[in-house]
C-alpha cells in the first residue's frame, strides 16, 4: 500500500488549510507612533535581560522579555529577530516566522533576520520559500559559505523529494511483505562473524521474543552496538502483528490492583528511556505502559529506543501501548534525522519497513478506570460512572462533534497525517490559554482552548485529555481547568531545555500520580547527528 498524504473523505472533518498565524503582540503595537528616548533606553535593557536568559537556555523568560522590549521599542529590528530565535527553540516555527518577517519589514538588508525565516521555513517543510531566503542572504553577503552550503544542501534536499513522488507508484508493495519475500530469498541473513545477542527460533524457524534477549539487546545498545538487519526486520515485523490488530482509538481497561504509566515524547533520547524505565518498571500483567508518541527523530538513539519500544510490544501486546506522534512520520523523518539513521544503521528496505509500519500505530488510547471514583469531585465520568482518559499526541479538532467512534473508524494504515483533518489534528494541535480556537503557533494546525475541552469531554464522558508533543520546564502541566494535561518524557530535550521528563502514572479507580526525572548522562554524540546533507545545524 503507498504512504498518501491526502486524508480520504472520512478524514477530512476538521482543520482548514493552514496560514501563517500572527505573531500575537504584533496586532497590539502601534508601529508607526514615536517612541521616546526613555522608551528606547528601556528597551535595549530588556533585550540585554533576554540575551541572557537566552545564553542560559531559558527560552520562554527569553521570549517573554524579548516580547517586553518590544512593547518599548517595536522599531528594533534586532529584537523581533532575537525573539524569532526564542521562538524557533520553542518550537513555535509559525510565530518565529512572523517576526523574522517583521524584522525584515524594518530592516530589508538584515541578512540574519532572512537567515532566521529560511530556517523556520526549513523546519516547517517549506523548502522552496527557504531556498528564496538563503539567496537573499547570499545577495547580501556574497562570502557567506556556511549559507552557501546550506542552500546547495536545500536545493539537493527538493530534488530528492521531488525524485521520491516521481518514482512512488500507486500500489507500491507493502514493505512488510517485502521484507519477508527477501528472507524467503535467502538474502536477509545474520553475518556468521555476529557475537551480540541472539534472537531465539522456534522450532520450525521462527524468530520469538524473550524478556531475556531483551535485555541483552539493551547491554548492547550500550557499548555503541547495533543489532543484525535481520534482527532489526523481525522486531518490527513482530510489532507489527500487533498494531494491525488494534483500532486507531484502542481501548485500555485498567483493573484493580493495575496501574498503566503514561509517557510522553522521548525523541531517541535512549539513555533518558532507560533511566524512565527503572522509574516506571517495564510492562507486565500488573503494570501497563503507554508511549504517546514521538519516539523518534531529533535524539540521535532513535533505533535504539524504536527498536526496545517494539520488541515490547511484540513480546508484551496487551500490556505494552504506543500511540502515533506527529514525528512517526515521513516527512518529519526525513527532516530531523530518523531517516538518515534508519538507513545508515540498518539500509534503505529497513527505512521503507519502520515508515510503514509507522502508519499503522494507533492514534489514540482510551485509559478506563474499572472501579468507582473515591469521591465526588465533580470529574466528568464516563456512561458507566467511570473516569476515563483520552490519551493522544497532539490534540483536539478544529470543529466540535467529533465523537470517540469517529476516532476509531480513521483509515489510518498506509496513510500519513498530512496537513489538515482528524488526523493531522490528533497529532499537531496544541493548548491554549484563551477561549474558542485560534491559529497554530506551530504553523500547522490550530490551538484549542478550554472551552472546547470541556465541551468535548462533556460530549465523549471523558474525564480528561491526556497529550504530549510539547516541551514542559517540569515535565508536566495541568491546565483547560484539569482537563488537559500536557506530559513530555525528553528531559533536557535536545541537549539543550534544562527541562524536567515526566510520567502520568494512572490506577484502578482513575487517580492520576505525576513523578518528575532529570537527564540522564549520555555518551558524546550531538542531536540530529544523521540528518542528510550537513543540514544538522539548521535543526537544532
Amino acid at each position: 500500500m503507498s504512504d498518501q498524504s491526502t486524508p480520504s473523505p472520512s478524514l477530512a472533518a476538521s482543520s482548514p488549510p493552514t496560514s501563517l498565524p500572527p505573531s500575537p503582540e504584533l496586532q497590539k503595537l502601534n508601529l508607526s507612533s514615536e517612541v521616546s528616548e526613555q522608551d528606547k533606553q528601556e528597551a535595549l535593557r530588556l533585550k540585554a535581560a533576554a540575551n541572557k536568559a537566552f545564553t542560559s537556555h531559558e527560552f520562554n523568560d527569553a521570549a517573554r522579555l524579548y516580547s517586553e522590549s518590544i512593547q518599548k521599542n517595536p522599531n528594533e529590528p534586532t529584537v523581533w529577530c532575537n525573539r524569532a530565535y526564542a521562538r524557533m527553540k520553542l518550537e513555535e516555527y509559525g510565530y518565529a516566522l512572523t517576526d523574522a518577517s517583521q524584522a525584515i519589514t524594518l530592516d530589508p538588508k538584515y541578512a540574519k533576520a532572512y537567515y532566521r525565516r529560511a530556517t523556520c521555513y526549513m523546519q516547517v517543510m517549506k523548502y522552496q520559500a527557504a531556498v528564496a531566503d538563503f539567496k537573499k542572504v547570499l545577495a547580501l553577503e556574497p562570502n557567506n559559505d556556511t549559507v552557501r552550503g546550506q542552500l546547495v544542501s536545500t536545493q539537493k534536499l527538493i530534488r530528492k523529494i521531488e525524485f521520491e513522488k516521481a518514482i512512488e507508484v500507486e500500489g507500491e508493495k507493502d514493505p512488510v511483505v517485502r521484507c519477508r519475500e527477501i528472507i524467503q530469498e535467502g538474502g536477509c541473513e545474520v553475518d556468521s562473524n555476529y557475537t551480540g545477542p541472539k534472537l531465539p527460533q522456534s522450532e520450525d524457524g521462527k524468530f520469538y521474543m524473550t524478556q531475556e534477549f531483551l535485555q541483552e539487546m539493551i547491554e548492547w545498545f550500550k557499548q555503541g552496538k547495533t543489532l543484525p538487519k535481520r534482527y532489526a526486520w523481525e522486531i518490527v515485523m513482530g510489532a507489527h502483528e500487533q498494531f494491525i490488530k488494534e483500532e486507531s482509538l484502542v481501548s485500555v481497561d485498567i483493573p484493580d490492583g493495575v496501574t498503566c504509566d503514561v509517557i510522553g515524547d522521548v525523541h531517541g533520547q535512549f539513555y533518558d528511556v532507560l533511566h524512565l524505565f527503572s522509574l516506571t518498571g517495564p510492562p507486565s500483567e500488573k503494570h501497563y505502559l503507554l508511549m504517546n508518541g514521538d519516539l523518534v527523530d531529533r535524539g540521535s538513539w532513535s533505533i535504539e529506543v524504536i527498536l526496545l519500544a517494539f520488541s515490547y510490544k511484540w513480546l508484551y501486546p496487551k500490556y505494552m501501548y504506543i500511540n502515533r506522534g506527529n514525528h512517526e512520520a515521513k516527512d518529519m523523518n526525513r527532516t530531523y534525522g530518523f531517516e538518515g539513521e534508519a538507513k545508515h544503521k540498518h539500509g534503505e528496505q529497513a527505512y521503507k519497513l519502520f515508515a510503514h509500519v509507522f502508519t499503522t500505530l494507533p492514534l489514540s488510547t482510551l485509559v478506563n478506570a474499572t472501579k468507582p471514583p473515591p469521591s465526588k469531585d465533580n470529574a466528568i465520568l464516563s456512561p458507566e460512572g467511570f473516569k476515563r482518559f483520552f490519551v493522544v499526541h497532539g490534540g483536539l479538532f478544529s470543529k466540535d462533534g467529533v465523537t470517540l467512534e469517529d476516532i476509531r473508524k480513521i483509515d489510518r494504515v498506509g496513510r500519513q497525517p498530512g496537513q489538515e483533518g482528524i488526523m493531522c489534528e490528533l497529532l499537531w494541535t496544541d493548548p491554549q490559554e484563551a477561549p474558542g480556537r485560534g491559529p497554530s503557533k506551530r504553523g500547522v494546525g490550530i490551538a484549542f482552548g478550554p472551552d472546547v475541552t470541556k465541551r468535548w469531554c462533556t460530549l465523549n464522558g471523558v474525564t480528561g485529555v491526556i497529550r504530549s508533543h510539547e516541551v514542559r520546564q517540569n515535565g508536566y502541566e495541568i491546565e483547560h481547568e484539569g482537563l488537559c494535561t500536557t506530559v513530555f518524557s525528553a528531559p533536557n530535550y535536545v541537549d539543550q531545555s534544562g527541562n524536567k521528563g515526566a510520567f502520568i502514572r494512572i490506577d484502578s479507580a482513575g487517580n492520576r500520580k505525576y513523578t518528575q526525572f532529570e537527564a540522564s548522562p549520555h555518551p558524546p554524540m550531538k542531536p540530529m547527528a544523521y540528518i542528510q546533507g550537513g543540514l544538522g545545524s539548521l535543526m537544532m
